[in-house]
């Protein structure tokens, strides 16, 4: 058996195709964390959502009262059972269970975490008789449905290798804790960021945790939902402590604003970054196929929903921007194994070739994998928009 790395190499998503079936990677995921899953016997018999965590290689479950924390060291596998309301059925009369399965990959997780994340993934869906909607998410780039379980999505720097702490634990002297607050209807975002200006973003919030200090920065174009959401934020994390806490509020441009941003090491008003945009791209229809043993995809003229066939596997690059870009491939009930097993790895091949002119923004893009009769309306939505 290998020896393991004391240090695991990272992962990195603009030049790795992760957890291919029958690479040396997978089988060494296989080898540590074997063919039957223990974890998987309770997976998806209530409605709600369950979360697992990537742990040297093992299937750990993420404790309830956690839900909606992630690290951005570590990978999970998410499953979600629908309520009746957003089943993906042929018929109105059919009872078929419906599950969303995510695997959510942390920007500094490792390689062997992330593989095992996908490869575990694949298993689950295996499990449940291939019935899932398969979606592969990466920080910071994560779908609406993802992110819609969670009232509070909170991602903070850490994980298990590194001994991650908990969103309403105390600093140290001399540590900061730099988040960014966006508001997404009903929802609230939180993002653990480096504390420097890099990070600044027009239209969002700011919270500074020091401890027994708290402070929030509102930068000019942000509305009142973000600045109540980050208000918010700054509540649980001092309600949560034995302690009492001073906070503080700035905002940008008004007097006292440069205090803020000289704790940040800035000694102006911070430029704002732009680096998570995605050009925008038509919408495009391919035919996927595996048969020469390497994956080649055929663009579809004149694309619509006739032009889907059960003997074969699509994809479809959707840059919408009404609900965030995606890749969706959509497999025929006569696809080949491999194509319906690896869908989502031979997306991630497609991006490598396809979409480098926007960096790891287009690489993040989140990838679903729909089998045939179970389509969901965002997928027929932009398939019926095909030019």
């Amino acid at each position: 058996m290998p020896e393991l790395l004391t240090q695991p190499t990272k992962y990195s998503i603009e030049d790795s195709n992760i957890a291919l079936l029958g690479s040396d990677l997978e089988k060494n995921v296989r080898e540590h964390a074997g063919d039957k899953e223990l974890a998987w016997n309770d997976a998806g018999k209530q409605p709600g959502t369950q979360i697992w965590r990537i742990e040297k290689f093992h299937i750990v479950e993420w404790p309830k009262i956690k839900y909606g924390i992630f690290y951005d060291g570590d990978s999970y596998i998410i499953l979600h059972l629908n309520n009746s309301i957003y089943t993906y059925k042929k018929t109105p009369d059919a009872q078929d269970l419906s599950y969303d399965l995510h695997f959510w990959i942390g920007s500094e997780s490792s390689q062997d975490e992330a593989a095992t994340a996908a490869y575990k993934t694949v298993e689950l869906d295996d499990h449940l008789d291939g019935v899932p909607v398969q979606y592969r998410e990466v920080q910071g780039y994560e779908s609406q449905r993802f992110l819609s379980y969670f009232p509070k999505f909170i991602c903070q720097r850490g994980g298990v290798a590194t001994g991650f702490h908990h969103v309403s634990s105390t600093p140290p002297d001399n540590t900061k804790r730099l988040y960014r607050i966006i508001a997404s209807g009903t929802h609230i975002i939180v993002r653990e960021v480096p504390p420097d200006g890099s990070n600044f973003v027009p239209g969002d919030a700011y919270v500074l945790d020091k401890g027994v200090e708290i402070w929030q920065f509102n930068t000019k174009s942000s509305v009142g939902k973000e600045r109540y959401k980050a208000a918010e934020f700054i509540q649980m994390l001092a309600g949560e402590r034995q302690l009492a806490t001073d906070v503080s509020v700035f905002d940008e441009g008004a007097l006292g604003a440069g205090t803020f941003l000289a704790e940040i090491g800035l000694d102006g008003m911070p430029s704002y970054s732009t680096s998570s945009l995605i050009p925008s791209r038509p919408l495009a229809l391919f035919r996927l196929s595996d048969a020469t043993g390497e994956v080649i995809f055929t663009r579809i003229d004149a694309p619509n929903r006739s032009s889907l066939s059960s003997s074969d596997a699509f994809l479809l690059d959707d840059a919408s921007n009404t609900t965030g870009p995606a890749i969706y491939v959509w497999i025929g009930n006569e696809a080949s194994l491999n194509e319906r097993r690896l869908a989502v790895q031979y997306a991630q091949a497609y991006l490598y070739q396809n979409r480098k002119e926007g960096g790891r923004a287009q690489f993040s893009i989140p990838i679903v994998r729909l089998k045939e009769g179970r389509e969901t309306d965002l997928f027929l939505q932009a398939v019926d928009q095909l030019p």
